[in-house]
């Protein structure tokens, strides 16, 4: 229900509303891939394991989920 009315107030203001998973995107580096649960080194800090990128976590989420999200939309007219 709430993902109805959230598509309706985004058609409304000529926004587009895609649904994403985020199953894993606080624990995926947002500049190189590496998912481990160790980069969340607090709630909301975020250091990479892997290439040593930091950011607050939630910062790194969004950006999971906006590439996530445009990932979806570009398949979708590319069918």
């Amino acid at each position: 229900m709430f993902l109805q009315i959230l598509a309706y107030k985004a058609e409304s203001a000529g926004r587009e509303l895609i649904a994403v998973t985020p199953a894993g995107t606080s624990r995926t580096c947002a500049r190189c891939g590496h998912c481990a649960k160790e980069n969340r080194v607090t709630q909301a800090e975020f250091v990479c394991t892997g290439c040593g990128h930091t950011t607050h976590a939630d910062v790194n989420a969004a950006v999971n989920i906006l590439r996530a999200g445009l990932a979806l939309r570009d398949t979708a007219q590319a069918a």
